[in-house]
């Protein structure tokens, strides 16, 4: 009789354990949903500068990717749940009250800071909601993930203008170096080439900062889904930085040979305005002996600690 109990009170105890997960997921979907109500201004705003501004273009993919990482990652993500009341709560707590707070306070921020400011505060309500249902040692599972959905973020003026500058500078030093080095006579001031019958200037719109942004998330979720060490991923991004540079070095120069040799038309052409997705890929080709080489470290790096073991 005691073993036939015993056998009970399991099967009861197997039985809640997908009710128990059920409860938990929609208790967590019904947190995002009222989040979502909370912050729907600040939301539909970005939505709308993901249309407007052609640097903030991939905002709209980010929580696609996220949620899609969460879904695919799901079952190791799942097996360390052990929710967490005081630190959720915190979260839940900062994050709505640093947005309603920031809302009634006069504001000397762009329009740009303050939505940089109120989406923070989103993403940090929503990852406290996720800290309640499902607890710390799930949030390290999903770590990466989550952190991906900072992305969402809107770059704060005054980084955005440094990262601009830098993309800019970066830009025209490599040009100019191309130019050397291919032979093509050139006079530069700053930002502005004079070349043989055409001038070109590096302006704020040539930074590149659009498919540099989007080489970089690349760059992560390769390093994500195809490395396995910390320091390998790290390395991964930091390769991607002078890369950015290089590929709008490699644009501005094609254009500029291009408009000299063949027509000047290339210059204000479809290639200039649409035809970032070459370079990109160019791009995305020059990257890729980094991320073999990255791979083939973490195989020595293991057989070497494999020996030594």
């Amino acid at each position: 009789m005691p073993r036939e109990l015993c056998q009970l009170h399991l099967d009861r105890r197997a039985l809640r354990k997908p009710l128990v997960a059920a409860v938990r997921n929609v208790s967590f979907g019904l947190l995002v949903v009222l989040t979502l109500a909370i912050f729907w201004i600040p939301l539909t705003t970005l939505i709308k500068f993901s249309f407007q501004h052609e640097h903030y273009s991939h905002i709209i993919l980010i929580p696609l990717i996220s949620a899609a990482l969460l879904v695919l990652e799901r079952k190791d993500i799942l097996s360390r749940v052990e929710p967490n009341r005081l630190i959720g709560f915190a979260l839940l707590g900062a994050g709505v009250l640093s947005y309603l707070l920031g809302r009634r306070t006069p504001s000397s921020l762009s329009e740009n800071d303050q939505l940089s400011a109120a989406i923070l505060a989103f993403l940090v309500t929503v990852v406290g909601g996720f800290v309640l249902c499902y607890g710390r040692r799930a949030v390290r599972s999903a770590l990466f993930p989550l952190l991906f959905l900072f992305l969402m973020v809107p770059i704060p003026d005054s980084l955005l203008s440094r990262v601009i500058t830098w993309l800019q500078t970066g830009s025209a030093e490599v040009s100019a170096a191309m130019f050397e080095l291919i032979g093509v006579p050139v006079f530069r001031t700053g930002f502005i080439f004079s070349l043989p019958g055409v001038t070109v200037e590096i302006a704020e719109q040539c930074s590149g900062i659009r498919s540099s942004l989007a080489l970089l998330i690349t760059s992560l979720l390769a390093g994500h889904f195809m490395l396995q060490s910390v320091w390998a991923k790290a390395a991964l991004a930091l390769a991607t930085l002078p890369l950015l540079i290089v590929k709008n070095g490699i644009r501005i120069v094609s254009l500029s040979l291009l408009s000299i040799y063949v027509d000047p038309r290339f210059l204000s052409g479809s290639l200039h305005h649409q035809g970032g997705i070459v370079f990109f890929i160019l791009a995305l080709i020059l990257l890729a002996p980094v991320l073999w080489l990255l791979q083939r470290a973490e195989r020595s790096s293991r057989t070497s600690a494999g020996l030594h073991a």
